[in-house]
């Protein structure tokens, strides 16, 4: 996502340096003729009048074009950002409602022809009603990944709970998750973007680092909501430009925060572990909100 806004904005420049030329190119040209017509008065009326009319229809047509090509980044990468969640949403509904209901179909059939096949073939019925369990239960994990619906109903602090004991529980891994406050009347967009940060976070965890223990702590602070994920893993260097060199999660991560305003600060040494912090500020209505339930609590 990040090449492609840059690659949108390195593409307009140039349009947009043509278009400024143009209409240099026409501006000297009324000039000139105006001061050819008031100095020598051979130029025709009606040739003075069919540049400036031109010059009029140029001005009024860079007007126009501005209005309607011009991005700002910032909406540009929330745009983007708002169709990589609704795809999620859509995808996660289909491998849900489509794909597990076919799952379940197949497991039903597989119970009718156990009943009716000979016994010698039950052991073949049973191995395959294992694998369609596992292969429905890895569909399941995959939706929730993908919009995790219990946001909305749990509240951040016991989703991203869920989400790290459903991902960690076979692994060595020992984690810890702080909230040293409530986190009620958190604004949506800052929910969710705080757990795909961590979740994003957790599973470069699990493919590189081999860390032994994990922290991750969330903490209501006057200036915003605080996000550390910290580990003692095998670390990293860290990229200025995450995308350019191939830290796509990285990326993801910082165009989310950058998102919503915030921060993101990555420290990292080789055989040190690595220790991510992120601050989503809060919006005016949002701060009003989060004080009241502050209070309220």
């Amino acid at each position: 996502m990040h090449a492609s806004l840059k690659s949108f904005i390195t593409w307009s420049r140039p349009h947009k340096n043509l278009l400024w030329l143009s209409l240099l190119l026409c501006s000297c040209a009324a000039v000139a003729n105006l001061v050819i017509y008031c100095l020598a008065s051979t130029l025709p009326t009606a040739l003075l009048v069919l540049n400036m009319a031109a010059l009029a229809c140029t001005w009024i047509q860079y007007g126009y074009t501005r209005k309607s090509i011009e991005f700002q980044p910032q909406e540009l990468a929330d745009r983007l950002l708002e169709v990589q969640e609704n795809e999620r949403h859509r995808l996660s509904r289909e491998l849900h409602d489509d794909i597990g209901q076919l799952l379940t179909a197949a497991k039903l059939q597989n119970e009718w022809l156990k009943r009716r096949l000979p016994e010698d073939l039950h052991s073949h019925c049973a191995a395959l009603g294992a694998t369609l369990d596992e292969t429905l239960a890895k569909v399941r994990d995959v939706s929730a990944i993908l919009n995790p619906r219990q946001l909305n109903s749990l509240g951040l602090e016991a989703s991203l709970r869920a989400h790290l004991l459903k991902t960690l529980e076979n692994t060595p891994m020992h984690w810890s998750l702080e909230c040293q406050q409530h986190l009620t009347g958190i604004p949506e967009e800052m929910a969710v973007a705080a757990f795909r940060v961590t979740q994003e976070a957790v599973t470069n965890i699990l493919r590189h680092a081999q860390a032994q223990n994990l922290l991750v702590r969330l903490q209501r602070l006057p200036q915003g909501l605080s996000l550390l994920i910290s580990d003692d893993g095998r670390g990293f260097a860290p990229a200025a430009n995450p995308g350019a060199q191939g830290q796509r999660g990285m990326a993801g991560m910082s165009e989310r925060i950058a998102q919503l305003g915030g921060t993101l600060k990555i420290t990292s040494q080789s055989e040190q572990g690595t220790q991510i912090e992120a601050l989503f500020p809060w919006a005016p209505r949002a701060l009003e909100r989060a004080s009241k339930n502050k209070v309220l609590h």
